[in-house]
């Protein structure tokens, strides 16, 4: 087996995805063959991948930063949220059914062996593996059956780094905390502990380190500052994109983006490469506010539940925004829920949403969608149908659209059409995530909102280098011959 160590957490969004990522980007840049891996992920962010399934956004990139393809094999088992108490249960890729949250907790361990195959799969070209809990490991009311943090850990004989975030506040109450809740074998098994997101003088920290080390005997590993590129780089948890999106909305801009913020938002990596921009102004629409009068574009994002979203931004009165908003000219793009959204019905025959029926759509669109058990999840390549630009991007979905205005497509994939225009050209939707990240097909895109418009970003070359530059920021600021000794790892 190779070197591994699990990246655990105090609680969630404390950073543990952006340690990861950094610190496979570290080791491959040492020489190393690196692979991520987290036995168990909740996110609706995911990605397409190569070997044919998905896997959480966080495991995507982490794999970028290690240069390899990603694999379901990084990310066995995937939850994807439709509603406050079940979620899509997605299996080395392949979705397995719906779960609600009881029945998920009840048969969780099921699925230990499907974690422990992947994680054989994954490590078996690699040096070192770096594993990424989720929630944190005080959660002891989940403790039985865990498949995410020390239920994984003790199956594949892992030791953990604990990560806590100073930022939110109680960083030491909630180290100290969870190794007063943990078992005697579950402390030990964590052998250092790691302080996020530090605002300031780090040295002023210095007595909070020992009071730790003094309550836990974890080895202190490092205070790493807060890491201002963070926002560069895709976004995983939906808590991440007020705070992001805010910042995005002070500096001037000429293109203004509106996006509605929809209860099961999904794929919002989506909008990264629009708010990386310089004149691209992208926000969210918060619900309980009307939509802006001078958008240039309404942007309707991906739905784990398409149908109660649809709900939703007509509950927000938001429909009769976005239709103010064509008569006076403005574009909309609806991404894939977001696409369905846009035609004239949604049919559920099946109940895959929920109870069976066919809802309402905003009727913009001149398509109609029908919703099935089958999913599509697939990577594509193709050439947009006007003008012949490459595009490449992703499908995860369910549900097949059709309808007039599909006579007039976004794109050719493999010579089929895909996608959808109004008459106009105003109205567009079409299934695929991921096309923005091409700055030919953005730049275009975007000069279409405003002529005389020029490109102005490389997302590509700014992921990557925003990736070595978290690389080298752990690099300076954690102790990595420590790092290195506890997942048996020799520099």
């Amino acid at each position: 087996m190779p070197a591994a160590i699990m990246v655990q957490g105090t609680g969630s969004n404390v950073g543990k995805s952006l340690i990861v990522a950094g610190l496979c980007r570290l080791f491959r840049d040492r020489g190393l063959t690196v692979r991520p891996f987290k036995p168990q992920n909740m996110s609706n962010n995911a990605a397409a991948t190569m070997d044919g399934g998905e896997i959480g956004r966080a495991q995507a990139l982490q794999a970028k930063a290690a240069g390899v393809a990603p694999s379901v094999h990084m990310n066995p088992i995937l939850l994807k949220p439709e509603t406050d108490t079940g979620a899509q249960v997605i299996v080395q890729g392949q979705r397995a059914g719906t779960m609600r949250a009881r029945e998920y907790g009840r048969r969780k361990a099921e699925f230990l062996p499907a974690v422990m195959e992947s994680f054989a799969r994954t490590s078996a070209a690699a040096d070192v593996v770096i594993v990424e809990g989720a929630g944190s490991p005080a959660e002891v009311n989940l403790r039985a059956g865990d498949i995410a943090n020390m239920g994984f850990a003790e199956a594949a004989d892992v030791p953990v780094m604990l990560v806590g975030d100073i930022d939110r506040g109680g960083v030491i109450a909630s180290l100290v905390g969870c190794h007063a809740v943990l078992p005697e074998a579950e402390r030990t098994r964590i052998r250092g502990f790691l302080i996020n997101r530090f605002r300031g003088d780090t040295s002023l920290f210095a007595d909070g380190m020992t009071t730790i080390v003094e309550r836990t005997g974890w080895a202190p590993l490092g205070i790493v500052p807060f890491f201002a590129g963070a926002d560069r780089l895709p976004a995983e948890d939906s808590a991440d994109l007020d705070s992001r999106l805010d910042a995005a909305g002070a500096r001037a801009s000429t293109i203004r983006i509106g996006v509605p913020r929809l209860p099961r938002i999904a794929n919002f990596d989506d909008l990264d490469p629009l708010r990386l921009e310089p004149d691209v102004d992208v926000t969210f629409i918060a619900p309980g506010s009307a939509l802006p009068g001078d958008l240039d574009l309404v942007l309707l994002p991906g739905s784990k539940a398409t149908i109660a979203d649809l709900a939703a931004l007509k509950a927000e009165g938001w429909d009769i925004d976005i239709r103010a908003h064509v008569r006076r000219g403005g574009a909309v793009l609806g991404l894939c829920g977001g696409y369905q959204m846009l035609g004239q019905a949604i049919a559920d025959p099946e109940g895959i949403e929920g109870a069976s029926g066919t809802a309402e759509g905003l009727g913009l669109l001149d398509v109609a969608t029908v919703l099935t058990g089958e999913k599509t999840v697939r990577p594509v390549e193709g050439r947009t149908d006007s003008g012949g630009l490459a595009v490449a991007g992703y499908e995860i979905h369910m549900g097949e659209t059709d309808g007039a205005d599909r006579a007039r497509p976004l794109f050719r994939i493999d010579g089929a059409a895909e996608g959808a225009q109004s008459m106009s050209g105003r109205v567009q939707g079409t299934y695929l995530h991921g096309v923005f990240t091409g700055d030919s097909f953005r730049a275009d895109f975007l000069s279409g909102l405003r002529s005389g418009r020029r490109q102005a970003a490389n997302y590509d070359v700014t992921v990557e280098a925003t990736l070595d530059e978290l690389a080298q920021h752990l690099a300076e600021h954690v102790d990595l011959e420590a790092l290195a000794d506890i997942a048996g790892l020799r520099l």
